[in-house]
Parts: C-alpha cells; structure tokens; sequence
C-alpha cells in the first residue's frame, strides 16, 4: 500500500503520528495487537480502508 501511495514508512510515521519503530514492527507483520485509532489514522493517511490493509492468515 505504500509503494501504491509513493511513500515511504518515514513519511506515513510523521503523517500519523506513530514511530518508526512501532510501524516496521506492523509493517513486518510483528505486532499482535493494533489501536483502533493508531488504524484509523493510517487508512486516513493512505485513504484507504481497514480491509485493504489487513489478512486473515491460517
């Protein structure tokens, strides 16, 4: 979705207010649980929906 977007992880950590650190641990498919606010501002940032960003996996 970034690349879609032509941003970078820097870029959408200073957009929404998130560290970098916090949003690679996300990104890298690392962290067990997510805010609802913290996910609402980055579908606001990538205009985009919750669906488009997350994956059911088995």
């Amino acid at each position: 979705m970034l690349a879609a977007r032509g941003m970078t992880l820097t870029q959408l950590s200073e957009l929404v207010g998130v560290s970098l650190v916090n949003l690679s641990v996300l990104k890298n498919d690392r962290a067990r649980a997510i805010r609802f606010s913290t996910l609402t501002a980055i579908c606001r940032a990538l205009d985009c929906s919750v669906g488009e960003l997350l994956v059911l996996r088995d």
